[in-house]
């Protein structure tokens, strides 16, 4: 069986406090590879679903603070069973910058 490829955008968060991202669509996406190697292919740190073809969106401007069990990425699951479908759109963030401004949600515009 031929290995399944997608779209997929990632939202690399430079910074929560200023909203400051940048997507980037990445085609081709192997969905059996796991979370962790999709990350050593980022680079580094964490990923969470922020959005699905055909599903609600969040009013956060950057990156919903709930739902972390189930949004954020286990890096020993494949994408596919972590939930990525093509179209997916995941965040990319330092983990330290997240918890830090989920203790403190406050916005600098």
């Amino acid at each position: 069986m031929a290995a399944e490829h997608v779209t997929i955008t990632v939202r690399l968060i430079r910074s929560f406090e200023h909203r400051n991202f940048r997507p980037v669509v990445y085609h081709g996406v192997h969905l059996d590879q796991t979370v962790k190697e999709f990350i050593v292919f980022l680079k580094k740190d964490k990923l969470k679903i922020i959005h699905q073809a055909h599903k609600s969106k969040t009013n956060e401007l950057v990156l919903s603070l709930e739902d972390d069990d189930r949004l954020l990425l286990k890096e020993d699951c494949t994408l596919k069973a972590a939930g990525i479908a093509s179209e997916t759109e995941i965040a990319f963030f330092c983990e330290e910058d997240y918890e830090k401004y989920k203790a403190n949600p406050i916005s600098s515009w």
